[in-house]
């Protein structure tokens, strides 16, 4: 697979879940975060590398990973909403190759791998909802970044626990 980094913005749910995937896989990881390091749980913890912005304002932290990404995946739930949403609609303004994939639904991850094979995607963008309003999505999102990156097209988004137990 070409992924050599992953981007994310750090808050709780399937950033973190991205975050620490490829952490856990070796993979170079960054993107950027509100100005303080601000998340809904607090501050984010310094391991996860990520830059801040001059601004707290999280609606620019997603736009400038997506900017920085060649691609944004959106792992979600039933339907998008809030900054989940905005990410979706930023990827499509800016014209940037997108693919959503509910990990509520067996969805194969060969069309993940397919997406970023033809898109050409080294460093991609992964986003979602928060953990707050999805418990078990953190470590649902992490299970399914590293089945992503090790294991290719040979685990279904079905058999990971949608519960994260």
């Amino acid at each position: 697979m070409g992924i050599r980094k992953i981007v994310s913005g750090g808050q709780t749910g399937v950033d973190r879940g991205a975050l620490n995937a490829a952490i856990a896989m070796g993979i170079e990881h960054g993107g950027w975060c509100p100005k303080g390091r601000c998340a809904e749980d607090g501050p984010i913890d310094p391991r996860y590398q990520l830059r801040e912005l001059d601004s707290p304002d999280y609606a620019a932290r997603t736009e400038q990973n997506v900017l920085d990404s060649e691609g944004t995946l959106i792992l979600y739930r039933e339907k998008l909403q809030g900054g989940t949403l905005l990410t979706h609609r930023l990827a499509k303004r800016h014209g940037k190759p997108l693919c959503r994939v509910r990990l509520d639904r067996p969805l194969q991850l060969e069309r993940i791998v397919q997406w970023i094979y033809q898109h050409e995607i080294q460093v991609l963008n992964i986003a979602g909802p928060r953990g707050s309003a999805n418990p078990g999505i953190e470590e649902q999102a992490c299970q399914a970044v590293k089945a992503l990156l090790s294991h290719p097209g040979r685990l279904t988004l079905s058999e990971v626990d949608p519960h994260g137990t």
